[in-house]
C-alpha cells in the first residue's frame, strides 16, 4: 500500500481550521499526507472597522501568512493556491478552475479529497463553485485522454467526501452566533444543517481539538465571524469543536453500506 494521503479543496484561508481543523490535525499526527488548496487568498473578507480596511493586496498577503501560520499548526503537508479573487471563484472560467485543480490531484495523488458540499454549507457562491470544480476536477484527474499543461499520468481518486454541519453542531453553535444569513442576488442565504440520518462518516478527533484551537487563532482577521465563539475559554472551544468531524461520503471506490464510518480510509487500510 502506498503512502496515505488526503486533500482538502476549499475557497478561502480559514476553510480548512474553522471546517475541519481538528479532524486534518489528527490525520496529520497519524501520519497521513494531508494537503491543502485553497482558491483564494480571501482578499475581500475583511470584518474589522471599515477604516481599517487595508484593501484586497494587503489584506490577501495577511491572510496568506494566517493560513501558512495554521498549516503549520495543523501539520500539513502542502499548501497551494489556484489563484482566483475572493468572492469571483464562481466567476472563475470552469475549464480552467477544473484543469488546475486536476493538476493538484495528480501531482498529489490523495485516495481521500475533502471539499464543500453543494449547498456550500451556508450558500456561499465560493464554496458551492470549488466543490463543483473539484467533483468535475476528480472525474477529468482519472482520465487518461484528458491532458493537463504539464503532462502528468492519470489518477483515481477512491473517496469523496462533503465536509458537512449535522443538526446537532448548528444548534449547539446558533446562539453564540450572530446573524447568520446574508443576501446573495436577490436572496438570503444561510447555515444548511444536514439531517444526522444523512451523515455517513464521523471522525473522532476531540483529542486534536485544541490543535484546532490554536489553528483557528491563526486566522487573526477571521475570529468576529465566530461571534461569542471566539471569546470562549479554550476548554469550551475545545468541547464545541469536538462536535464537528461529521462528513458526506459522496462516493466510495472501495467500501459502502449504511453503517456510520469513523475513518476516511475504511476500505482501504
Amino acid at each position: 500500500m502506498t503512502s496515505l494521503k488526503l486533500l482538502a479543496v476549499f475557497a478561502h484561508p480559514d476553510d480548512e481550521s474553522m471546517g475541519m481543523g481538528g479532524t486534518l490535525a489528527k490525520y496529520s499526527a497519524e501520519g497521513v499526507d494531508t494537503h491543502l488548496v485553497c482558491a483564494s487568498r480571501g482578499e475581500r473578507g475583511w470584518f474589522g472597522p471599515e477604516e481599517q480596511d487595508p484593501g484586497p493586496d494587503r489584506l490577501g498577503q495577511l491572510r496568506t501568512k494566517e493560513l501558512e501560520n495554521a498549516i503549520q499548526e495543523l501539520g500539513m503537508k502542502s499548501l497551494s493556491f489556484l489563484g482566483y479573487m475572493d468572492g469571483d471563484v464562481d466567476k472563475a472560467n470552469y475549464a480552467e478552475a477544473i484543469e488546475r485543480i486536476v493538476t493538484h490531484i495528480r501531482k498529489i495523488k490523495p485516495q481521500i479529497v475533502v471539499t464543500f458540499p453543494p449547498d456550500g454549507n451556508y450558500g456561499h457562491p465560493d464554496h458551492i463553485a470549488i466543490g463543483q470544480f473539484t467533483s468535475a476536477a476528480i472525474v477529468c484527474a482519472a482520465d487518461s485522454s484528458y491532458k493537463d499543461p504539464e503532462n502528468l499520468p492519470s489518477h483515481r481518486v477512491s473517496k469523496l467526501y462533503y465536509m458537512v454541519d449535522g443538526e446537532n453542531f448548528v444548534n449547539l453553535i446558533t446562539p453564540f452566533m450572530d446573524d447568520m444569513t446574508f443576501p446573495v442576488d436577490d436572496q438570503l442565504r444561510g447555515e444548511v444543517a444536514w439531517k444526522e440520518w444523512t451523515i455517513t462518516t464521523r471522525i473522532d478527533m476531540a483529542a486534536y481539538c485544541r490543535t484546532a484551537w490554536r489553528a483557528i487563532q491563526c486566522h487573526q482577521s477571521q475570529l468576529p465571524t465566530l461571534g461569542a465563539l471566539a471569546e470562549m475559554h479554550e476548554d469550551a472551544a475545545v468541547s464545541v469543536l469536538a462536535m464537528q468531524g461529521t462528513f458526506y461520503r459522496a462516493f466510495s471506490l472501495v467500501n459502502g453500506g449504511r453503517q456510520v464510518e469513523t475513518d476516511f480510509f475504511a476500505g482501504l487500510r
